[in-house]
């Protein structure tokens, strides 16, 4: 098993998060004032030590074992190498956390990639119940809707490796939507709140269990 390495920045103490770069033709740069909101919001809600950009790094690459969480978003096509796929099964087995966000449009691939990762396990919703509805924030009803697309629920699901969540995906959700810059999509602050505070729970929860 390769252990996760947790990255510092020059300053004392703080830690990076990093949104995942990956191949196939999709955004995966899209909602480029997300992260860092939710960091901001984290530092001041939940007194968290992140620095105040995050990094992107590539599926493949070994730099991706220097981050406790890994966002994942965008709305086309994903294609992971078998090499990246054995890279990201790694990362996530040796303490890892990835957050896989559609952001409307990512379903149809991703759930064909993350087969490629881990073969063996299945996508399964998180009862309304698990810690990464409860943590500061409390979200009884699972996640949040934050954007409408075709009007289905919100759902949260995970990857579940020997008894310990390695994925979190949102879906039908679209959290990074909510976390960006107000004029962006011109969300109500009821609805940016409820996003913020759902990152910062899965932060939280990265960040205390492991």
């Amino acid at each position: 098993m390769i252990c996760l390495l947790l990255v510092t920045s020059g300053v004392q103490g703080q830690q990076k998060i990093a949104k995942l770069r990956y191949g196939g033709g999709g955004d995966w740069y899209a909602n480029k004032t997300a992260l860092p909101n939710l960091i901001r919001y984290c530092n001041e809600q939940l007194s968290m030590n992140l620095t105040t950009e995050e990094d992107a790094v590539d599926v493949g690459s070994r730099d991706i074992f220097s981050y406790p969480y890994i966002y994942m978003t965008g709305h086309g096509n994903v294609v992971f190498t078998p090499e990246e796929a054995e890279n990201l099964r790694n990362y996530l087995i040796g303490g890892g956390f990835l957050h896989v966000d559609d952001n409307y449009g990512l379903d149809k691939f991703i759930r064909i990639e993350l087969k490629k990762v881990f073969p063996e396990l299945e996508l399964v919703e998180l009862p309304f119940d698990h810690p990464v509805y409860h943590q500061k924030f409390d979200f009884p009803k699972g996640l949040p809707k934050i954007h409408e697309h075709d009007g289905k629920p919100s759902q949260g699901f995970g990857l579940i490796y020997e008894g310990r969540l390695v994925l979190f995906y949102s879906y039908e959700c679209d959290l990074g939507n909510g976390w960006e810059d107000q004029r962006i999509h011109n969300d109500p602050e009821t609805k940016r709140q409820e996003a913020l505070q759902m990152g910062a729970n899965l932060l939280s929860f990265v960040f205390t269990s492991y």
